[in-house]
């Protein structure tokens, strides 16, 4: 569990993140979770999108996605959202 100043930390971080995974039409599928899980591996802190026709909120998504790749989630602005989780055998990110 993320505290308030380890989440505001890693909010200005990924302020100038571009989004890595897009949610679209089909919702949160298993090619989105897969992508998800390998971004999370090497990057640690990922940004991403929800599309306008998509049929979850992005508060939903991100839900979802921290829930089925172990991550935590950071924060939802609008249909952007951002996920963290540490490498479990080198962390990169000192938050």
């Amino acid at each position: 569990m993320l505290t308030s100043k380890q989440r505001a930390t890693l909010r200005a971080m990924a302020h100038e993140l571009s989004p890595i995974i897009h949610v679209g039409k089909a919702g949160v599928t298993e090619n989105i979770i897969k992508q998800a899980d390998e971004a999370l591996t090497p990057h640690e802190l990922i940004k991403g999108t929800v599309q306008q026709n998509c049929p979850v909120s992005a508060k939903e998504a991100l839900a979802e996605i921290a829930e089925k790749t172990g991550a935590e989630p950071v924060s939802v602005t609008g249909r952007k959202f951002v996920l963290f989780r540490p490498r479990p055998e080198d962390p990169g990110l000192r938050v």
